[in-house]
C-alpha cells in the first residue's frame, strides 16, 4: 500500500447534471482519484473508437483498490457565473451579431466548488501501478497530456506526494441504504464512469468516519476496475 497526500486550494467534482445549478460532490470521488493517478503514472485512459461522438474509456485499465480520507473536510462554496455556449439549432441567433463571432448563448448559472482540499489517496492491490505512480511523481514516467487538475482546468494542485508522516483523518466509507442513523456530510461519489451510457456509471453514497483514524478501515477500500 502507498499513501499520497493531496493538497489544493480549490476543486470541483461534478455529478452528471445540466441546468442552471451545477453542484459538486463533497469530496474527491474514487473515479476522479483514479483518473488523477493514471495521469501521474503516464497511463492514457481515453480512446477514440472512431464511432462515438466522444472519447471513450479504454478497457483493461489497471485494477486497484482505493481508500480516500480528508485531513479536514473541505468547505463548499457557490458563485454565479455566465455560461457561454453554442446552442443547438437557431436559439438565440439574433444575439450572434453582437458577439463578433464568439459564443452568443449566455446564461447565468450557479456553480458550487470546494476549498481547502487536504486529502489522503491510498492505493493497494496493484504493485505495478503503485510503482508507476511513484515513478511519475519523481518525473520518471512519460506523460501524454497536460497538468493534473481537479475538476476545472484552472483548479491546479499545490502538492501531490507520498505521505511521509501520516496523520489521523476522516475516511470516506459507504453508507448502508438500510442504515437508520443520519450520517453527517454524506455525499454521492462516482466509482467508475461510462461515457457512452451514463446509466452504467457506478456511484455510492459515502460519509466520513465520525472520528479521525490513522489507517483506513476495511470498509473504506473500494475496488476500481474497467
Amino acid at each position: 500500500m502507498i499513501r499520497l497526500y493531496l493538497q489544493a486550494p480549490f476543486a470541483v467534482f461534478r455529478p452528471f447534471t445540466t441546468g442552471s445549478f451545477r453542484p459538486t460532490a463533497g469530496f474527491i470521488a474514487p473515479s476522479a482519484a483514479y483518473g488523477l493517478l493514471l495521469n501521474v503514472a503516464g497511463i492514457e485512459m481515453r480512446q477514440d473508437d472512431g464511432k462515438s461522438v466522444m472519447t471513450t474509456i479504454k478497457k483493461d485499465l489497471p485494477k486497484v483498490r482505493l481508500a480516500l480520507a480528508a485531513l479536514e473536510l473541505p468547505r463548499v462554496h457557490s458563485m454565479y457565473q455566465q455560461l457561454h455556449n453554442y446552442p443547438v439549432g437557431a436559439t438565440g441567433k439574433e444575439h450572434a451579431i453582437n458577439t463578433w463571432g464568439n459564443k452568443y448563448n449566455i446564461l447565468p448559472v450557479r456553480r458550487q466548488f470546494l476549498s481547502n482540499l487536504r486529502a489522503y489517496l491510498c492505493l493497494d492491490g496493484n504493485h505495478d501501478l503503485e510503482t508507476w505512480v511513484l515513478e511519475g511523481l519523481a518525473g520518471q514516467r512519460r506523460r501524454f497530456y497536460g497538468l493534473p487538475f481537479l475538476g476545472d482546468n484552472n483548479f491546479l494542485i499545490d502538492r501531490l506526494e507520498q505521505a511521509a508522516d501520516p496523520q489521523p483523518a476522516y475516511w470516506f466509507v459507504p453508507v448502508d441504504r438500510d442504515q437508520e442513523e443520519f450520517r453527517e456530510n454524506s455525499t454521492r461519489l462516482t466509482l467508475t464512469i461510462d461515457r457512452q451510457d451514463m446509466s452504467r456509471s457506478l456511484s455510492r453514497l459515502f460519509a466520513p468516519t465520525k472520528e479521525k483514524l490513522l489507517d483506513p478501515p476495511d470498509i473504506a477500500w473500494q475496488e476500481i476496475t474497467y
